[in-house]
């Protein structure tokens, strides 16, 4: 990432120079104020995300308290044992690993990653090359960095703090967009390592979830665009509402004190929105200096060409700079979007595909980089090609995606 972060900068500085070569005097002046604006930014977004991401922060600690995510895994661990053959071999991995990819199904970050080290480190007690990712490892990389997210609060929330009229208006094509990504990622996997995703189970899950999206998708289609707007603003709103509905029954159900433990967790909010400032700095910045370096633009009217000439409409170029940053970094991604949003509107047919890009798959080099390296993997095989795979999938259906909603 370091190599990137300088790269993005020296880039817009060789920018202004040939700008400044070119006769621009101003090229100079235009870099040092996109900095300090990106940097101004940055603080603004953070600092706005503090109420939302404690009131979220605190709904979350209650979903962990109440063991809502322990009784999720134990609904979806027949799946993953199936894709996983190895852990029946390991019980005491089968808990970690369901329990990690429901939390991470729930938006639990700060719950997901530490379970997820914990199941890495299951799996490498009956790994027999302590060195090389297993198959079973491999597997649940790939489902990590492409896993379906029912709640999607990052996304939701940025596209509120920059205004959108309804948040939640991307909540199903980032659902469709993700769960391609996902199926892509295990069909490849398990071709790979010639798991049979024919198993009853398998389908019937499979089946059901596709057919509930198709189902969703054709009503939203099929409807004039205003009514379509509404479904999918209703969808999103309704299962938000049923999440948190999910959470104070847990809570009550298990004798929770909802109070105390919402107010502990939302200080948690505070402390995220804070970190989050130095990453969105470095990347912004980092953005902003390509975008008045002129580099930004010359890349995008060179995409924009290439694709005009093959008829296509160009209009999601304005939306690639999530997608060439997502599989690298997080932040990374998360500051491009919030560049698109501020650039072309967050309501933009390129701003609201750039929270779908953002939610449809994670950060592949990232995820690989923490979990094999927690257990001291060094040979990763054919993850990093799945992963990758399964990220080219979700962009690729994000834009696809986005088109049909509100191209």
């Amino acid at each position: 990432m370091h190599r990137l972060f300088s790269l993005f900068f020296l880039t817009g500085i060789a920018g202004a120079v040939i700008q400044l070569i070119s006769g621009d005097m101003e090229a100079p002046g235009r870099l040092v104020n996109a900095l300090w604006q990106a940097a101004d930014l940055a603080v603004e977004v953070s600092l706005g995300l503090i109420g939302v991401l404690a009131l979220w922060s605190g709904l979350f600690r209650l979903a962990e308290a109440s063991r809502l995510a322990d009784q999720l895994s134990s609904r979806i661990s027949p799946v993953f044992r199936r894709l996983m053959p190895e852990i029946e071999r390991n019980p005491a991995a089968t808990a970690p690993v369901s329990m990690n990819l429901a939390a991470n199904m729930l938006g639990l970050d700060n719950a997901a990653t530490p379970l997820g080290l914990k199941a890495m480190e299951q799996l490498q007690k009956t790994n027999r090359q302590p060195a090389v990712a297993s198959d079973s490892m491999i597997m649940f990389l790939v489902l990590n960095t492409s896993s379906v997210t029912l709640v999607p609060v990052t996304v939701l929330l940025f596209r509120a703090q920059q205004g959108a009229a309804d948040p939640a208006a991307v909540y199903l094509p980032l659902l469709m967009a993700t769960t391609i990504s996902t199926f892509a990622g295990v069909w490849l996997t398990a071709r790979l390592q010639r798991i049979p995703l024919r198993d009853p189970v398998l389908l019937r899950v499979a089946g059901v979830w596709i057919g509930l999206l198709a189902l969703l998708g054709v009503v939203v289609w099929q409807s004039p665009p205003e009514l379509a707007n509404t479904l999918s603003s209703l969808l999103g709103n309704g299962i938000l509402l049923l999440v948190l509905l999910g959470f104070f029954v847990a809570a009550w159900r298990t004798r929770v004190d909802s109070y105390d433990v919402f107010v502990e967790g939302a200080k948690d909010g505070f402390t995220t929105a804070v970190r989050l400032i130095p990453y969105l700095v470095a990347m912004l910045a980092a953005i902003a200096m390509l975008r008045a370096g002129g580099v930004l633009e010359l890349l995008f009217n060179g995409i924009r060409f290439g694709v005009g000439a093959l008829g296509l409409d160009t209009r999601f170029v304005d939306a690639l700079p999530v997608a060439l940053l997502k599989p690298l970094s997080g932040s990374g991604a998360r500051a491009a979007m919030i560049d698109v949003m501020q650039t072309h509107g967050v309501d933009s047919l390129a701003g609201r595909m750039a929270a779908v890009m953002q939610g449809s798959t994670e950060t592949t080099f990232y995820v690989l980089a923490v979990y094999f390296g927690s257990v001291g993997i060094r040979d990763f095989r054919y993850a990093l090609w799945c992963g990758l795979f399964a990220d080219a999938a979700g962009l690729l259906a994000a834009i696809l995606i986005s088109y049909a909603f509100w191209g």
